[in-house]
């Protein structure tokens, strides 16, 4: 199934990718680690950028990543050589709806930012679900743009955002996607699903968090679609100028800046019965 990624595929997203793993690593991978020889399989690993940060933590595991972009995996290969020489990855170049594993081939599943892009969330839960053993774990990891406090507060901000939601929305996806992942792991079949939130706050005393963050991660973002928002009449450019603007003003001196991620666990249960077509 063809999935119309609404940030692109440019060297600009590209280095947006790690710019926001390598700043969020300790907040999204904290508390996830798989024991050595364990069956992993990362979906929609895309530039790698989430799979550096499991092979760091997961040494010994044995890790599928897998990703619908030929070019992503490249990039994602070339990165881990790098940053792990020697590591030992499998790579593969498939569709999340077309998997080309036997079912229970995984003791654990990693999915982040991954279900946000698809027009049928819970149809993709299921499908994993056949590739997890029983008693096998998943984990989930999503963002919700709805959760965007700002200070100074900026109605022209909030519009720009709004503006990457409905972009994301009109190209099947779910930019609001966090706030539902109890419901959709429920609902695909998985039990013991906890899910808890992951907030980034950001201002002058943790400047890290403002450059790596506020600005290069989800100003970035936003400003990416600036093209797009105005081809389909979502905003004027000098309404969208402003906006950016007020965005760049939560990372100067007085600002604030604040996100929260949502991250799931959930088990695929013994005798479970199947998982959802």
């Amino acid at each position: 199934m063809a999935v119309d990624y609404v940030h692109g595929y440019s060297e600009r997203e590209s280095r947006r990718l790690d710019d926001q793993a390598g700043t969020l690593a300790a907040l999204l991978h904290r508390g996830t680690s798989y024991p050595a020889g364990s069956r992993v399989l990362e979906v929609g690993c895309g530039v790698g950028a989430q799979t550096v940060h499991l092979v760091g933590s997961s040494p010994g595991a044995r890790i599928t990543a897998v990703d619908v972009s030929a070019e992503s995996l490249a990039l994602a290969r070339e990165k881990v050589a790098v940053r792990h020489p020697g590591a030992e990855v499998d790579w593969c170049h498939a569709d999340l709806f077309d998997l080309p594993f036997p079912e229970a081939s995984f003791d654990h599943l990693f999915v982040c930012f991954v279900l946000e892009h698809l027009p049928d969330p819970a149809r993709a839960l299921g499908i994993l679900r056949r590739l997890l053993r029983p008693g096998g774990t998943v984990t989930v990891i999503e963002g919700d743009h709805g959760s965007v406090l700002l200070h100074p507060d900026s109605a022209h901000a909030r519009a720009a955002v709004d503006c990457l939601v409905r972009l994301q929305a009109a190209a099947g996806g779910d930019a609001l996607l966090g706030r539902r992942l109890e419901p959709l792991l429920t609902g695909a079949g998985y039990t013991g699903v906890a899910v808890r939130p992951r907030t980034v706050y950001a201002d002058r005393t943790v400047p890290d968090l403002v450059k790596g963050f506020t600005r290069d991660t989800f100003t970035a973002m936003v400003e990416s679609v600036r093209e797009e928002a105005l081809a389909a009449g979502l905003t004027t450019g000098a309404d969208w100028d402003r906006g950016i603007a007020g965005l760049h003003r939560t990372a100067e001196d007085g600002g604030t800046f604040l996100y929260t991620f949502f991250k799931a666990v959930a088990v695929n249960p013994p005798g479970g019965g199947a998982a959802p077509a």
